[in-house]
């Protein structure tokens, strides 16, 4: 038994405390580890997001230069924040006359296009010659 002017814990109040603390810290950490894998995801993931935006930029710029929509495949690399992506670009025509379906898929290894990181999809028209500029159709520019 205590006496009243006693204070401190019992070895077993030590025991239970340090037997919480025990179990408690690995998930803890198993839970700031899965976080840590998250943020890094979905930072390749927006990059991923970026690079594929760029080639469609791309894409567009070159058509309207050309007056040609690309058709086909086409796949290469490029560097963005430090590290190499490679993309897989697919244009093909769709059931509406002159408008393409644009998939560009991204990834960090190359051997990942059937699993990428990122895939965007667009739509284009073909009908190039109609997107001329607004100061081409106004009188007296």
């Amino acid at each position: 038994m205590r006496s009243p002017a006693t204070k401190g814990f019992t070895l077993v109040e030590v025991m239970v405390a340090l037997a919480i603390v025990a179990l408690a810290l690995p998930a803890l950490l198993v839970a700031l580890s899965s976080q840590i894998d998250a943020t890094g995801y979905l930072r390749d993931k927006s990059l991923a997001h970026v690079v594929a935006e760029n080639k469609l930029a791309e894409l567009r710029l070159l058509s309207r230069v050309r007056q040609e929509l690309f058709k086909g495949k086409e796949s290469g690399s490029e560097e963005m924040a430090g590290r190499e992506w490679y993309w897989w670009l697919e244009s093909a025509a769709t059931e509406v006359p002159d408008f393409y379906r644009v998939e560009i898929d991204v990834a960090l290894d190359q051997g990942d296009a059937e699993e990428p990181l990122y895939t965007l999809v667009a739509f284009l028209s073909g009908d190039l010659a109609s997107l001329q500029d607004d100061t081409e159709e106004q009188p007296g520019g």
